[in-house]
């Protein structure tokens, strides 16, 4: 199934997240797409051969098919950032796995590559880590646990084809967890699920299916079933193929050592490995699960109503390797992508229905769209990246794509592949793909569009959440001021924070930092003593929600005359749009319904206008 921005709206009834509202949709048209198989017009076909035009069409369909994205999502020490090493393991894009649970006397993990991450040992920061294994091209995601840093996870959900969810079998389904998890089923992309920590005393894996299915509608099949748990735990069910995979622990920055492989009804060789009793509950379990669960049918983990179940301990190296190849053979390849549908005619009326339109996977035009960005990944360079994902067609060095937002015409002189903090340049990349571009201008933002073609298109763009704390930040050293500037210009366009004024401000001498949470505000003030050499200062504000009113600055002062904005705050944002600041959810819904039309969030606008 396409994923589509539009299940942002629905977040609104979810416990503890932010308010979203759809974005104002960009002005857009589609092109008709053909299959990559059967279409052949390559970018500068009027440069190549017929045969030419044909074996590009034919690697742009084989480069699609190999291609699997992979997001993982869940609660803070759930082991999200150890299965991803063990994946890269197994993958052998790393030779040893970062240890996460002892940094202090071990190599740092892989995918958290900031001097904060490595300090405090959890993720702050999305990753991308891209390998090939068993034939095919994997982008894996690795997503911050901590609520503080949801949105960068959601915007990463967003560039993912796929999704896993880690869940701690101890603990079960934790807040953070069922939040990010109603979000990936609303978006409608596969759902696997690894239930992790068996090797430690755990909830019954039927406990777990219940859990799942009770709260979400899941339907959960397993996939293999844990022979015992805590420190009985021994291998896995294959259920498929009736065959038990034994594991003895292995190092835990290696590979699992593969014990035995046994046939389910090798009752000798089992009730001698496994012992008579463990074997009888084998045999039991086995049994229920063929009366009670439902087949695994790949249309419906398609459509987002099964998720295939996993279990295993990724500390210890158990049912990683038979999780990844299942992925490779059941995930989902690059899908289409609903594109901002346009404007409605000027005589159109409301009966007016706008269909829904897609750009596929095998559009033979370029397609892509920003869904992060990030400063000094390398600090010696202090350089900008605007991470892509690649929708359709295929990037080329030194192509010439059209800004959405901007009317702009720009040229993509170089991309790199990403593995954490390490970059490689690429020539070439295919949908599914993620490429860092450089954005020293800072022209690109979060959601936008590049495309190739005569027609202009835009993705919906990806919304950023309601911030909930708020303060004045400060500069106690003038001699810093250029830095200062810089690092909170570079800061403010990753979009994890976002940086507002007092009405009028437009020397922006006096800004005001607005976040999710706190911690970001941490982030904040350790990269810009680090990374910019620039210690700040902030003031906490008395407010905890924000509101765009695009009724604009003639509402609110209506608004302000009628006196209905006693004891609220009057900031604008960098494109100069009235945001009022609230110190509670009442006020807010005193105002709903009003002129002030109040969204919970906002959008880079059209620099060109709609």
């Amino acid at each position: 199934m396409a994923w589509t921005p539009w299940i942002f709206p629905l977040l609104l009834s979810l416990e503890g997240i932010s308010a979203f509202t759809a974005f104002p949709h960009h002005v857009a048209h589609t092109r008709i797409p053909f299959p990559l198989c059967r279409h052949h017009a390559p970018l500068k076909a009027e440069e190549m051969g017929a045969a030419d035009v044909k074996a590009d069409a034919e690697l742009r369909c084989r480069e699609i098919e190999r291609r699997r994205n992979l997001a993982i999502i869940a609660h803070p020490d759930a082991g999200k950032t150890t299965l991803t090493e063990k994946l890269l393991l197994y993958g052998g894009a790393v030779q040893q796995a970062g240890a996460v649970r002892t940094r202090a006397d071990q190599r740092a993990a892989t995918s958290d590559w900031m001097e904060l991450e490595k300090q405090r040992g959890i993720s702050i920061t999305s990753t991308v880590l891209s390998f090939d294994y068993l034939g095919k091209h994997i982008n894996l995601l690795d997503t911050p646990g901590h609520q503080d840093f949801s949105e960068d996870t959601y915007r990463t959900l967003a560039a993912s084809d796929n999704a896993v969810t880690l869940i701690d079998a101890a603990k079960g389904l934790e807040p953070q967890t069922r939040k990010l998890l109603e979000v990936t089923k609303l978006s409608g992309i596969p759902v696997f699920t690894f239930c992790n920590k068996m090797d430690r005393p755990a909830l019954s894996p039927f406990e777990l299916i219940d859990q799942i299915e009770a709260d979400f509608k899941l339907t959960c099949v397993p996939v293999v079933w844990p022979i015992g748990m805590g420190e009985e735990f021994r291998g896995l069910l294959e259920r498929e193929t009736k065959t038990v995979h034994l594991f003895e622990k292995g190092i835990r920055t290696g590979k699992a050592v593969d014990m035995a492989t046994v046939p389910l009804d090798d009752a000798e060789t089992l009730e001698d490995l496994l012992g008579a009793d463990v074997y009888a509950q084998l045999l039991e379990d086995a049994e229920m699960l063929d009366g009670l669960i439902e087949p695994l049918d790949l249309d419906e983990v398609m459509d987002g109503n099964q998720t295939p179940m996993f279990f295993g301990s990724a500390m210890n190296n158990f049912g990683v390797e038979l999780f990844l190849r299942f992925f490779l053979q059941w995930g989902s390849r690059p899908q289409k992508r609903l594109i901002s549908p346009p404007p409605p005619a000027p005589k159109a009326t409301d009966d007016v229905i706008v269909e829904e339109e897609f750009i596929e996977a095998d559009d033979s035009e370029f397609s892509a769209f920003v869904f992060k960005l990030q400063a000094n990944i390398d600090p010696k360079h202090r350089d900008r990246l605007a991470y892509l994902r690649v929708v359709s067609g295929r990037y080329n060095k030194g192509m010439k794509v059209s800004h959405s937002r901007s009317k702009r015409q720009i040229t993509l002189a170089s991309a790199q592949s990403l593995f954490g903090s390490d970059r490689a340049a690429v020539t070439e990349a295919f949908p599914g793909d993620v490429i860092g571009i450089n954005n020293p201008g800072g022209l690109l933002s979060i959601g936008d569009t590049l495309y190739t073609g005569s027609q202009r298109i835009a993705f919906p763009g990806i919304p950023s959440f309601s911030p909930e704390v708020f303060a004045y930040v400060r500069n106690p050293d003038p001699g810093k001021y250029k830095n200062y500037r810089k690092g909170l210009k570079e800061l403010m366009e990753e979009g994890a924070v976002q940086m507002l004024n007092d009405r009028g401000d437009d020397t922006e001498n006096n800004p005001i930092l607005a976040a999710v949470g706190q911690l970001q505000f941490e982030v904040v003030q350790h990269r810009m003593a680090s990374e910019y050499g620039c210690e700040i200062v902030l003031e906490p504000m008395s407010y905890s929600s924000a509101r765009w009113a695009e009724g604009g600055w003639a509402a609110v002062d209506a608004a302000k005359k009628d006196g209905k904005l006693f004891g609220i705050f009057n900031a604008q944002d960098r494109w100069k749009r009235p945001v009022l600041l609230f110190r509670n959810e009442w006020k807010v819904d005193q105002l709903k319904d009003t002129d002030l039309a109040l969204v919970p969030c906002s959008t880079p606008p059209d620099i060109a206008g709609k």
